[in-house]
């Protein structure tokens, strides 16, 4: 009887388990996905009002679609490819010079190594914030250089890219080192004996093996880029230059000219890159980054 007793305390002690973890779950799925739909409902509702809105909105259409694509002042198309221009580009910049860094400092053995790795780790700990004065100084002078100024001045893109990329550099490099310290060194000798340069070691053994890792810093890094407000808010200036998350503030700027429907008809446009990323290639974000976890 006491052991019936017991068996019968225990599974009730599992079924409510169970049941507060499903409530837990439910919950946060419900903080998660009700924003999205809040968004959705003011990109289809009539009204220009937040506050007073339904969920389900009365006469619900798509005019705020309408309004933004067919706005001859402010080019959402435009504000679209310049993000996919400049997110793209540093995405490129950023995975190459990350991967040549980190295979440096996981493969070579030099003198200061230990204290570069560590000051690149410290000065990451540090807010863009923090040095967006003196970004925005050193950017417009190299904007009076003769030659190169055009296309790394202040409003260039090519600009924002060299900032994006000295900011999203250290933590990757730590993250891709920590990945290549995983790699067997036999590899390596095994390589040097039968002849090879430590170019041709790197690039036909370690970098198809970096595959994972080089996917999740791409998407990490294209992510970043493209949803980033502040830098891009910073350095470009006129309406043709902006990037879509500096567009889109221009609906909700105005005291008493918000548009929060065009606004919330831009903001649901512009994550279907982002959506379809992680759609497609989730179980490599979520694989790359356990592996890059391990250090050697």
């Amino acid at each position: 009887m006491k052991t019936s007793k017991k068996y019968t305390s225990m599974r009730t002690m599992e079924i409510i388990g169970t049941i507060l973890r499903v409530v837990l779950a439910i919950v946060l799925v419900t903080f998660s996905i009700f924003p999205v739909l809040w968004i959705v409902s003011a990109a289809i509702n009539p009204v220009n009002d937040l506050a007073n809105q339904k969920l389900i909105p009365d006469n619900a259409n798509f005019d705020n679609f309408t309004k933004l694509v067919n706005n001859p002042i402010f080019p959402f198309f435009t504000w679209m490819k310049n993000s996919l221009f400049v997110s793209v580009v540093s995405t490129l910049f950023t995975v190459s010079l990350t991967t040549l860094a980190a295979y440096a400092f996981s493969r070579f053995r030099f003198k200061g190594r230990q204290g570069l790795l560590k000051s690149i780790l410290l000065v990451q700990s540090f807010p863009n914030l923090l040095a967006i004065v003196a970004l925005y100084s050193i950017i417009n002078q190299m904007g009076d250089l003769p030659i190169i100024g055009k296309f790394l001045g202040l409003n260039t893109h090519w600009g924002l890219i060299l900032v994006y990329m000295g900011g999203a550099m250290g933590m990757n490099i730590w993250l891709m080192k920590g990945y290549m310290d995983t790699i067997p060194r036999d590899i390596d000798e095994s390589a040097k004996v039968d002849g090879a340069t430590d170019w041709q070691i790197f690039s036909q053994l370690l970098l198809p093996l970096l595959r994972p890792i080089l996917v999740v810093i791409a998407i990490l890094s294209f992510i970043g880029t493209y949803g980033e407000f502040l830098l891009a808010r910073t350095f470009l200036t006129t309406s043709e230059k902006q990037t879509v998350m500096v567009g889109l503030q221009i609906f909700t700027a105005g005291q008493y000219t918000k548009n929060w429907g065009v606004f919330a008809a831009g903001a649901l446009i512009a994550a279907l890159p982002i959506m379809v990323i992680y759609l497609v290639l989730q179980d490599q974000i979520v694989g790359g980054l356990t592996a890059g976890s391990v250090k050697g």
